[in-house]
């Protein structure tokens, strides 16, 4: 069954090359056996997609249709997808993965050797539709937007990580960078309870959301080293990617204490391996998230325990390639940008 589409051309933003995406005509896509075609009603703008725009991921190669972070409405369904039907309102698990390999099995669906990402080896969501498997779908609660339901993937990406480093109430936290994963981790661990939580960004603008949002910002070297507790953190997060911004975490932490690696940004860094050792530090790459943390990041949005909104822009699909570069030039105090037709 399908809602009526009048035509079978689409409109989508695509990325064409470094710093080039473009607003082009393609074809609708059709939706397999057990699959369903969903019409986009919001989509945000992922940090790892920056790296993309520049040229610097190698994920994402041109010409491709990004976007992983939306929700929408399903308007047709394969002749094998029966879970949702035309009209449902959903948000979309972009990970899509075989389900029977061990690690899908034992829930560490991120790990599964055949992992497709919509937006990197799947065409996106910058787009009027898009195809999904069945299986990633989930219905939005009637008391949630379409705004708030797009916030699952990035969240479900920190709730990933807060698990991946066991974080603990009374934990110290620091984190490394106050972009969108940056906040979202500081989310998620006010979620679980702590409150000492040290958020360091350059960003002003971005560190007047950490106050806000409950953690303690640290503009500085002399801020950081002032909040440091006298033994280090029990935990620290890299939502950044850099050289610096790793290796800060690394020296940061206790004896024993647990590092999470989230950001992209440098494909490489040199850590003081002998003091990992010596420290016995534990260090987590974190990528993605599994099903459960998908499904736990949307309930928590759904309980009114995450609220990015006030910080959130929303611009039309057309206005794609200006919301990257102002991005990547100077956001200010926003922390998600999201797009919509």
């Amino acid at each position: 069954m399908a809602e009526n589409v009048e035509t079978n051309m689409m409109r989508a933003l695509v990325y064409e090359g470094p710093r080039t995406m473009n607003m082009r005509t393609v074809p609708i896509p059709e939706p397999g056996e057990q699959e369903v075609l969903i019409r986009v009603e919001r989509v945000g703008i992922c940090g790892s997609e920056l790296g993309g725009y520049l040229g610097h991921n190698s994920l994402r190669k041109p010409p491709l249709i990004m976007g992983h972070e939306f929700s929408g409405v399903i308007v047709k369904t394969g002749t094998g997808a029966n879970k949702l039907g035309v009209g449902a309102r959903v948000t979309v698990n972009p990970l899509q993965t075989c389900g029977q390999c061990s690690d899908c099995l034992h829930d560490n669906h991120q790990l599964c050797q055949q992992r497709k990402l919509l937006g990197a080896h799947l065409p996106g969501a910058f787009a009027e539709y898009v195809v999904v498997a069945e299986p990633n779908v989930y219905p939005i609660p009637d008391s949630l937007s379409f705004e708030e339901a797009a916030l699952t993937e990035p969240f479900a990406c920190a709730v990933h990580l807060c698990r991946l480093i066991s974080m603990k109430r009374d934990d110290s936290l620091l984190i490394m960078g106050a972009g969108p994963i940056g906040l979202f981790a500081l989310t998620a661990a006010r979620t679980l309870g702590l409150s000492h939580i040290i958020v360091s960004d350059l960003n002003p603008d971005r560190l007047k959301i950490v106050t806000e949002l409950g953690g303690i910002p640290a503009h500085s070297q002399e801020e950081l080293a002032a909040w440091k507790p006298a033994d280090g953190f029990h935990a620290a997060i890299d939502a950044v990617g850099m050289q610096v911004t790793r290796q800060q975490c690394v020296e940061s932490v206790r004896r024993g204490g647990r590092v999470g690696f989230t950001g992209l940004h440098e494909a490489d860094s040199t850590l003081p391996v002998n003091t990992i050792i010596r420290e016995e530090l534990k260090l987590f790459g974190a990528f993605a998230y599994a099903q459960n943390d998908f499904e736990t990041a949307l309930r928590f949005i759904a309980e009114g325990k995450v609220n990015l909104l006030p910080w959130t822009v929303h611009q039309p699909l057309e206005q794609g390639s200006a919301c990257f570069e102002k991005l990547i030039s100077g956001p200010g105090a926003i922390a998600k940008i999201m797009l919509y037709l």
